[in-house]
């Protein structure tokens, strides 16, 4: 068997390379990992299904804004001598059973559908979650008031108080905000409460506690912002179900009045025309099932995704 020997000097040698790699101006560097752009994450958390959910939801929140301006006719000019008109290039979405034209009364309707809804579900949802973080972060008796405080309100029906409501006031916009967000506030309430008493029991809560951190700063700083998502989902059903409950009310009569109109509106005074399939009755109702669906596509969508999940504000 035959064995090289090595002298010191050449075994450094044979090492020093092994144990180090000299840096040349050629050197590549690894480029330093980008942010994805605003549409590279929402494609990323949202499918296509939500994708038209929310151009359905920014299309008619746009509506909402720009809809009385760009109307081709003020709202209660009769505009034709054809009643239940069927699609015309005049009258795209036909006429109402006075002749007027559908598609003004719809583009300006629709400030009343979506804006005494959101308005309302804006008020119920804020005023829930703040009596739930409340709730949450208090003393048990406290807790404990408000708790059964809303489980007594939440027992009654808000299509019944809405009634029991606009038989003793009359109608009108702001009380119909009022009404629709003191018949959802429950709702937002126990939801909240629950979020909130199940992230008081997390450990960086308990930390911010332990540090002497007072409840208020608590609840604004620890226990909101991990609230923010799962909140934003249960608003957008609160929008929904307020947008079914006024156009409910409206269909009865009781929403809101002439000579206004939203989209139940619209459908209650062209319910004759139903029977011969006239748009002036189809279209509102397209309207309504459209926001709705857009609005739950795009909820639904989120929830699977994982964008309202626990946690997601850490």
């Amino acid at each position: 068997m035959n064995i090289r020997h090595r002298s010191p000097a050449t075994a450094a040698k044979a090492i020093v390379p092994a144990m180090s790699v000299p840096s040349t101006p050629d050197a590549v560097t690894a480029p330093a990992p980008t942010r994805p752009g605003l549409l590279a994450r929402l494609r990323e958390r949202v499918s296509w299904l939500g994708m038209i959910g929310g151009t359905l939801v920014l299309f008619w929140l746009l509506i909402a804004c720009i809809g009385p301006s760009i109307a081709p006719h003020q709202s209660g000019t009769i505009t034709s001598g054809e009643v239940f008109g069927t699609y015309s290039a005049a009258f795209p979405l036909g006429t109402d059973y006075l002749g007027r034209d559908m598609l003004s009364r719809i583009l300006i309707g629709t400030r009343f559908t979506v804006g005494i809804a959101l308005a309302a579900a804006v008020l119920a949802s804020v005023i829930g979650t703040s009596f739930g973080l409340l709730a949450a972060v208090s003393p048990r008796w406290v807790d404990e008031v408000l708790s059964r405080l809303f489980d007594a309100l939440v027992s009654i029906p808000s299509k019944v108080l809405a009634l029991v409501v606009i038989a003793a006031f009359g109608s009108g916009n702001t009380l119909l905000i009022a009404i629709a967000a003191f018949a959802y506030i429950p709702g937002a309430f126990r939801i909240s409460r629950a979020l909130a008493v199940n992230l008081m029991t997390l450990e960086y809560v308990q930390v911010a506690r332990a540090r002497g951190e007072k409840l208020f700063y608590i609840a604004r700083v620890e226990v909101l912002p991990n609230m923010i998502h799962p909140m934003l989902a249960d608003f957008g059903l609160r929008f929904v179900f307020i947008v079914l409950l006024l156009s409910g009310l409206s269909f009865l009569g009781l929403g809101v009045q002439p000579p206004n109109a939203d989209w139940g509106s619209l459908v209650r005074e062209n319910i004759s025309g139903l029977s011969e399939g006239a748009p002036a009755v189809l279209m509102p109702a397209i309207a309504i099932a459209s926001l709705t669906i857009g609005v739950n596509l795009l909820i639904d969508n989120l929830r699977r995704r994982g964008a309202f999940g626990p946690g997601g504000a850490k």
